[in-house]
């Protein structure tokens, strides 16, 4: 839709981002310090692989590659072929691993091997490859942060847009948006970490990853892998509930304390019989609030 400007500059800005991390990465193959070099293209590919995600996240169908009168490719074809950028980017840092030089000179704050092992787990879950997802969960270290940093001259951009000014956007309620059955439980301290309450409109306003300036904001959060792993365990061939359960239920009764990025629900832990259905859709409730925003 060439008239709607939010999507059209995600779509640009995908696409832009692709054409320069290909120049990245060619370019890389002939520098002599294979080490520099598996950096840049390590580094290059987290970036180029969220542009194809993203792209197939919001179409049906994405350009196949960069240029003019290119071909399209199913969205399913997209994440795989986001898998791909990573996998060539996994198997450049294991023959030559990054250089201590080339990880001085990136913005800190971003884990290259955790994010291209949580990127590949969300793609594949979202592929329908499964065994992937679980593997590429398994591989993710969920006790390490990986985020854009912000400061004063590179500004938060959600605080930047909306929550300096309450213009833009707001959250809809307390409830993050969810109705019925997916209304947050009163107690869950998620709510208290993604909004906080004014007593002048608009009431319910942004805090999180929104909340300054300096806000850190993460490329994926530590619960998301969990719930890749229990939607997994959920989902296979031969759905293990057991352990989808027990996977869920380390979300819910996670504390902020032991999350790297202060989000915890802080429950107590969800106990009985559950069908299929039903944990797909708890799941489900879990990743609205774990991930808002």
């Amino acid at each position: 839709d060439g008239t709607n400007s939010i999507l059209f500059n995600l779509w640009a800005n995908a696409n832009k981002i692709i054409y320069d991390a290909d120049n990245v990465i060619t370019n890389s193959a002939p520098i002599a310090d294979k080490n520099y070099a598996a950096g840049l293209i390590a580094y290059s590919s987290v970036f180029k692989a969220m542009a194809i995600g993203n792209m197939s996240q919001y179409w049906e169908k994405i350009p196949s590659s960069i240029g003019a009168n290119v071909s399209f490719v199913t969205r399913i074809e997209g994440f795989n072929k986001a898998i791909a950028v990573i996998d060539n980017a996994l198997a450049v840092i294991s023959a030559n691993p990054m250089s201590a030089t080339f990880l001085a000179q990136i913005p800190a704050g971003i884990d290259i091997t955790n994010t291209l092992y949580a990127l590949k787990a969300r793609y594949a879950l979202f592929a329908g490859n499964y065994p992937l997802a679980l593997t590429a969960a398994n591989q993710v270290d969920l006790t390490k942060r990986s985020a854009f940093n912000f400061d004063a001259i590179t500004l938060n951009p959600i605080f930047e847009i909306s929550t300096s000014t309450n213009n833009v956007f707001q959250p809809t309620d307390a409830n993050l948006g969810l109705t019925g059955v997916n209304i947050p439980d009163a107690a869950d301290k998620r709510v208290g970490f993604y909004t906080t309450t004014a007593a002048t409109a608009p009431s319910v306003r942004i805090n999180g990853f929104g909340a300054a300036v300096s806000t850190a904001f993460p490329i994926y959060l530590p619960g998301e892998i969990t719930l890749i792993k229990a939607e997994v365990y959920a989902r296979q061939a031969a759905p293990d509930l057991t352990s989808s359960l027990t996977e869920l239920n380390k979300v819910v009764t996670k504390t902020a304390a032991t999350d790297p990025f202060g989000v915890g629900a802080a429950l107590p832990a969800l106990t009985g019989t559950y069908t299929q259905q039903q944990l797909l859709d708890l799941i489900y409730k879990n990743r609205c609030i774990e991930l808002y925003m």
